[in-house]
């Protein structure tokens, strides 16, 4: 066979071995994809919602109390036991109500915790990430119940209210993913976006 037989023939075979490389790839990823799949958008699936709210006065702090119902599904377990952390954040809005213009913003809190996984103790550990307090359960349903459960809150004082004035209280919970361990971080690069919101739950408060 000539040299120039077998540079024609080496040509062909090109294409044909970038075509079998591409379709290598895109089965890698598909692969990585299904393997990773308790990180996607749809691990959070399930009930998000705040139940009920209301706020109670004591020694002129205007206290909240709350029930929220969070997601709760193997894959989100899955997800704690692989090392991920995930956020839960309950917002506050406290506003004058204005009949001609929007609502002037009193007061705007957040609560933000963390719950985490640990391997060696096999319990769920919730953190206060403003304060730094925990508290461990032995079971995801039990984390997630006291992360549902907001009695006593503080979200503003007596004094910034006038008597005069209607005021309305609005509630949202959230959940997002935390941090990551490095092993996963360099797979699941697309999951930044991982993350849900309620609906608002609001009323007003009686004058």
């Amino acid at each position: 066979m000539s040299l120039l037989s077998l540079r024609n023939d080496e040509a062909r075979r090109r294409p044909a071995a970038s075509a079998r490389r591409s379709v290598l790839w895109v089965a890698l990823l598909i692969g990585v994809l299904r393997c990773g799949s308790p990180l996607q958008a749809d691990a959070l699936d399930g009930t998000l919602e705040v139940r009920s709210a209301y706020v109670s006065v004591d020694n002129d702090v205007i206290e909240l109390h709350a029930r929220v119902q969070y997601p709760e599904n193997d894959q989100i377990r899955a997800a704690l036991q692989d090392g991920v952390t995930l956020s839960f954040d309950l917002e506050v809005n406290l506003s004058r109500e204005r009949r001609l213009w929007f609502d002037a913003e009193v007061a705007s809190v957040q609560l933000h915790r963390e719950l985490a996984y640990h391997t060696v103790s096999d319990r769920y550990v919730v953190r206060d990430v403003r304060s730094g307090e925990q508290e461990s359960f032995p079971t995801l349903e039990a984390a997630l119940d006291y992360l549902g459960t907001i009695d006593g809150w503080p979200i503003a004082v007596v004094p910034q209210l006038s008597a005069s004035s209607a005021y309305r209280v609005s509630v949202r919970a959230g959940i997002r993913r935390g941090r990551m361990p490095d092993t996963l971080r360099t797979v699941m690069f697309w999951t930044d976006d991982w993350h849900r919101t309620s609906a608002w739950y609001s009323w007003s408060l009686p004058q």
